[in-house]
C-alpha cells in the first residue's frame, strides 16, 4: 500500500468510526466502545507508518481537481512533510488516549455515544487539517472541529455554565473565523490557488502581506485562544475532562498554530504581522501565567498553562522558527494530555475541582498512586526542568528568540526577539510556580482523608503511564529530529539553558518557601483563633465557590489563607482570578452596544412599524363600521341621502361655472 493511500486512511479511519457510531449507537449499544477506539488506534498506526515512510526527507504531495471553480480551483491535495507527519502522530495518539480513557470516566453516561462518536470526528477533522494540501479543504477540517467543540463541550447541557461555555467557545471562534476566511481568499486571489505548495511558491505576489497575514491571524488567534480572543478556552471547563485533554493538547488549540508553521514564509513577508504576533504572544504568555497563579478550580489552571504555552509556540513563529513551535507543540500535546486526564483522577478521587479544598485533605497521593507520578512528571515537564521533554521545547522557542534579539534572524526583526525572550524568560519563572502551587495543594494537603472512591479503573491508569513516557523522555530526541524540522537545530544553549533552568527553579522553590510559610501562618492563626474562620466565609471572593465549599462542609475554598498564590501576586490576585476582567471589557464594549442596539430596533419595530401597521387596519375597520351604519335598508333614507348628494353635486358645479 502506498503512503499517500495510508495518509488518506488516516482521517477517514475516525470518520467512519464516527458515522458508523452515531448509527449503531441505539441499535447496538456493544459496538459503541469498539468503534470508538478501534478507528482511532488503527490511525495513529497508520499515521506512524506514514511518518516512517515520510521520514523527514522530502515532502510528499498528491491532488485529485475536487471541483472546476473557474480561476482559482480547490483540489482534494496532500501534503505531507515532515511537521505534518508528526503531528498527525501526536493526534492519533492524545485521541486514541482520550477515547480508551473515556470508557471508564464516561461508563455511566447515557449520552456517551453520541460523545464517541463526536471524539472521533473531531480527531478526523484535525487529522484532515494536518494532511491537507489545499486550503479550502483545510478549511472543512478547521470548520468542523469548532462544531465539535461546541457540542462536546456544552455535552452536560443540563447545567447552565456548559450551555454558556460551549456557545462562547463557538461565538469566539466564529468571531476570528470571519477574517480568516477573507484573508484566505485574498491570498488565493494574489496567488491564482489555495494548494500550500503554490501559495509558497508565490509568495513575492502577494500585494498587502501585511493585511493578508493579519487577517489571518485573527483567525489563528481565535482557534489557538491567544490574546485578545482567549477568554473562551478557560470557560471550556464545563465540558468532560477528556474533552479538555484533546482540545488543549491535540487538536483544535494547535490547529492555529500548525496553520501559521504551514504558511510562515507568508507571514514572513511583513516585518509588521511578525511583530504583532510577537507582541500578541508576550502579552498572552506573561497575562495567562498570572491568571494560572491566581485560579482555584484545578482544571482552569491547567487552561489558562495552555494558553501560555501556546504563546511560546506563537513566540517561535514570531522569531521565524517553525521548527522550535512545533516541537514544543509535540512536546506540550504530551505532557498536557497528561495534565488533563490526571486531573480528572484527581477530581473524581477528591469530588471537587477546587484546589484549596484539595489542601485541606491528606492522603490523596496514597488514594491515586498512579495519578500522582505521572501528574509529577507532567509538571515537571511543564515548568522546563531538565531532563524532561518541556526543558527542550521550551529552550528551542528561547533559543530561537535570542538568535532574532541579537540580530542573527534573516527572517524577524530583533524587536519581535526581544519581545519573546524576555517575556519567554517571564513566563518561565511564572509556569514554574504555579505548577508547583498545583503540585503542592493537590497533593500535600493536611487535614481530614481523602474520600475513598475505590481504585480507578485501569483504562484510565494506564493512558497516563503511556502518556508519561513522551513527556519524560521526548525531549532527548531532539538531536535526532532535526531532518523533521526543516534542518534546524533543536538543541538548547549554555546561556538559554542556564537562564530558563534558573528561572524557573527560582519560581518554583519561591513558591514553595511561600507555601511553608503560608501554611504555617494559617495553622497557627487556626490554633490561636478559632473564631476566625467565619469571617473568611464572608470574603467578597467567596461567592463564586461558595454552593461547592458548602457542599463538601469546609471553609470558603477561595479563602484560604494557606494558598501561596494570593502572597505571591498580592493585589495582582483578584485581577488575576478573574482573567484581569477581559470578559467585562468586552460586555462594556461590545455586548452591551449590541444589545442595546437589539433593544432599540425593538422599541423601533413595536411602536414605530407595529404602530403603522395598526393604523391601516384601524382606519379600515372605522371605513367600514362608517359603510355598515349607512347600510339601513330604509328606502326612504337612501332616497333622502341620494337627493342630498345631488343637490351638493348642483351647488358644486354652478360654483365651479361661475368661478369659471
Amino acid at each position: 500500500m502506498t503512503t499517500t493511500t495510508l495518509a488518506v486512511l488516516v482521517p477517514l479511519l475516525p470518520f467512519l468510526g464516527a458515522v458508523a457510531g452515531l448509527l449503531l449507537g441505539r441499535k447496538a449499544p456493544g459496538f459503541v466502545r469498539p468503534l470508538a477506539v478501534l478507528p482511532t488506534l488503527a490511525a495513529t498506526v497508520l499515521a506512524v507508518l506514514v511518518a516512517v515512510r515520510q521520514g523527514g526527507g522530502t515532502p510528499i504531495t498528491a491532488a485529485t481537481r475536487l471541483t472546476p471553480t473557474g480561476s482559482v480551483p480547490i483540489d482534494l491535495a496532500l501534503y505531507l512533510d515532515g511537521f505534518a507527519v508528526l503531528v498527525a502522530v501526536l493526534v492519533g495518539v492524545v485521541a486514541s488516549c482520550v477515547q480508551i480513557y473515556s470508557t471508564a470516566y464516561l461508563r455511566d453516561d447515557p449520552r456517551y455515544p453520541s460523545y464517541a462518536a463526536l471524539v472521533s470526528l473531531f480527531t478526523s477533522a484535525m487529522l484532515l487539517v494536518v494532511y491537507s494540501g489545499d486550503l479550502m479543504v483545510l478549511l472543512v477540517g478547521w470548520e468542523i472541529m469548532g462544531i465539535c467543540s461546541y457540542f462536546l463541550v456544552g455535552h452536560y447541557w443540563e447545567t447552565p455554565e456548559a450551555r454558556a461555555a460551549s456557545l462562547k467557545a463557538f461565538l469566539v471562534t466564529k468571531l476570528g473565523d470571519v477574517p480568516f476566511l477573507f484573508g484566505l481568499f485574498a491570498l488565493a486571489v494574489d496567488t491564482g490557488t489555495f494548494r500550500i505548495t503554490g501559495i509558497l511558491d508565490n509568495v513575492a505576489a502577494i500585494e498587502h502581506p501585511t493585511l493578508v497575514a493579519l487577517l489571518l491571524l485573527a483567525g489563528v488567534a481565535g482557534k489557538s485562544a491567544q490574546f485578545p480572543l482567549h477568554t473562551w478556552l478557560p470557560d471550556a471547563m464545563a465540558g468532560p475532562t477528556p474533552v479538555s485533554a484533546l482540545i488543549h493538547a491535540a487538536t483544535m488549540v494547535a490547529a492555529g498554530i500548525y496553520f501559521i508553521a504551514r504558511l510562515l514564509p507568508v507571514f514572513a513577508a511583513s516585518a509588521a504581522a511578525l511583530i504583532v504576533l510577537a507582541v500578541m504572544a508576550a502579552i498572552t504568555m506573561v497575562g495567562s501565567a498570572l491568571a494560572a497563579l491566581a485560579q482555584d478550580d484545578i482544571k482552569r489552571v491547567l487552561a489558562y498553562s495552555t494558553i501560555g504555552q501556546l504563546g511560546y509556540m506563537s513566540g517561535a513563529l514570531a522569531v521565524g522558527d517553525r521548527g522550535a513551535a512545533v516541537f514544543h507543540l509535540l512536546a506540550h500535546g504530551a505532557f498536557k494530555a497528561l495534565l488533563f486526564l490526571g486531573a480528572g483522577v484527581i477530581i473524581h478521587a477528591a469530588g471537587t475541582n477546587s484546589l484549596a479544598a484539595m489542601s485541606r485533605m491528606s492522603g490523596l497521593t496514597k488514594r491515586i498512586p498512579d495519578a500522582y507520578w505521572t501528574m509529577t512528571v507532567a509538571l515537571l515537564a511543564l515548568a522546563a526542568i531538565p531532563p524532561f521533554a518541556g526543558f527542550f521545547s521550551k529552550e528551542a522557542v528561547l533559543v530561537a528568540a535570542e538568535h532574532s534579539a541579537l540580530g542573527e534572524s534573516e527572517i524577524a526583526p530583533a524587536a519581535a526577539g526581544w519581545a519573546v525572550l524576555l517575556a519567554g524568560l517571564l513566563t518561565a519563572l511564572l509556569t514554574a510556580a504555579y505548577a508547583t502551587r498545583l503540585w503542592l495543594l493537590a497533593f500535600r494537603g493536611r487535614g481530614a482523608e481523602a474520600p475513598d472512591h475505590g481504585r480507578q479503573p485501569l483504562a484510565m491508569n494506564a493512558v497516563l503511564w503511556v502518556l508519561a513516557v513522551p513527556s519524560l523522555g521526548f525531549g532527548l530526541t531532539a538531536a535526532y529530529l532535526d531532518d523533521w524540522f526543516g534542518g534546524r537545530p533543536l538543541e538548547p544553549t549554555l546561556t538559554t539553558a542556564v537562564l530558563g533552568t534558573g528561572v524557573a527553579l527560582v519560581g518554583g522553590l519561591v513558591t514553595y518557601a511561600t507555601w511553608r510559610h503560608t501554611t504555617a501562618l494559617a495553622a497557627r492563626a487556626r490554633a490561636g483563633a478559632p473564631a476566625a474562620e467565619p469571617q473568611l466565609l464572608a470574603h467578597p471572593d467567596a461567592e463564586p465557590a461558595l454552593v461547592e465549599a458548602e457542599a463538601l462542609h469546609m471553609p470558603h475554598p477561595v479563602a484560604d489563607p494557606a494558598d501561596p498564590g494570593r502572597l505571591l501576586l498580592g493585589p495582582l490576585h483578584r485581577p488575576a482570578a478573574a482573567g484581569f476582567h477581559l470578559d467585562a471589557v468586552y460586555r462594556a464594549l461590545f455586548v452591551r452596544p449590541v444589545l442595546a442596539g437589539a433593544e432599540l430596533v425593538r422599541f423601533l419595530d413595536r411602536e414605530v412599524v407595529d404602530t403603522y401597521v395598526r393604523g391601516a387596519g384601524t382606519g379600515t375597520n372605522w371605513l367600514g363600521w362608517l359603510v355598515r351604519r349607512a347600510q339601513t335598508g330604509n328606502v326612504q333614507t337612501y332616497l333622502s341621502a341620494l337627493l342630498a348628494g345631488s343637490v351638493v353635486l348642483a351647488i358644486a358645479a354652478v360654483l365651479v361655472a361661475a368661478g369659471a
